[in-house]
């Protein structure tokens, strides 16, 4: 990812800590970046915005 180290990354608060699965999200300016919180060094995905009220739309209603 082309600039990824320049981003604020976050982690989710439900993330235990202690080497659970989760993933790390970061806003840029014309996107939202998201990448294995295991493997930083890894490519991960870039998506636009609309993709991405999509997909935490999506999630929020899986898990509720």
């Amino acid at each position: 990812m082309r600039g990824a180290t320049e981003l604020t990354w976050v982690k989710s608060t439900y993330s235990s800590g202690e080497g659970g699965q989760c993933v790390e999200v970061a806003a840029g300016a014309r996107a939202v970046h998201v990448r294995d919180s295991k493997d930083t060094g890894r490519a991960g995905l870039i998506l636009g915005p609309d993709a991405w009220a999509a997909f935490v739309g999506y999630a929020g209603r899986r898990a509720g």
